[in-house]
């Protein structure tokens, strides 16, 4: 789990070592309190992901690397998911319920086309996370979709991706107008 850890008990500690160091005795600055912010977890069931299973699960593993407030878990046996993943033969997409819930479609139309795995996975995932997609876009943009090409192989979201989702899931920013419509399908 991803957590963000202030300190400011050990720069008060520090502060006391060196001043008793020194031979004289000061106050030491009143410690901050030790706080800790969690990600809010958000978990995924991908068994109905067959052939996919794996690039789910890195598509899921990139979105942590990336972002510190919301971590994707795979679900517990008999847990309902917040996200379902599932395979089928039509065109990728999502449809999201509330933010961080949802359905995931890994369609093999993209793949036999010549999308990367990943890269699909990630991209939907980033729907369900409030991400709308940057059509058209460049590579490097993972909302860009398949307007990049199926050359593109980046499943990392950008700055600006990862900047929404950080404010979307720890509160720092509220959704736009141009965020991932909720309660809509997303057909990339």
């Amino acid at each position: 789990m991803h957590t963000r850890q202030v300190t400011g008990g050990l720069v008060a500690a520090l502060a006391v070592t060196f001043s008793l160091m020194s031979g004289q005795a000061t106050a030491a600055p009143a410690p901050a309190q030790d706080t800790a912010v969690a990600a809010r977890v958000v978990t995924y069931d991908a068994s109905g992901s067959a052939e996919f299973r794996s690039a789910v699960d890195r598509g899921a593993a990139i979105w942590n690397e990336s972002v510190n407030a919301v971590e994707l878990v795979p679900s517990a046996a008999g847990q309902r998911a917040n996200i379902r993943v599932l395979a089928d033969d039509g065109w990728p997409r999502a449809q999201t319920t509330s933010l961080g819930n949802g359905t995931v479609w890994i369609g093999r139309q993209a793949v036999i086309e010549g999308h990367n795995t990943i890269r699909i996975s990630s991209h939907e995932l980033g729907h369900i996370l409030g991400l709308p997609d940057i059509k058209p876009g460049p590579c490097t943009s993972l909302m860009s979709g398949s307007t990049a090409g199926t050359s593109c192989t980046n499943a990392y979201p950008n700055a600006a991706e990862k900047s929404a989702v950080e404010g979307y899931f720890g509160g720092a920013l509220t959704r736009k107008s141009g965020d991932a419509p909720l309660n809509t399908l997303i057909v990339d």
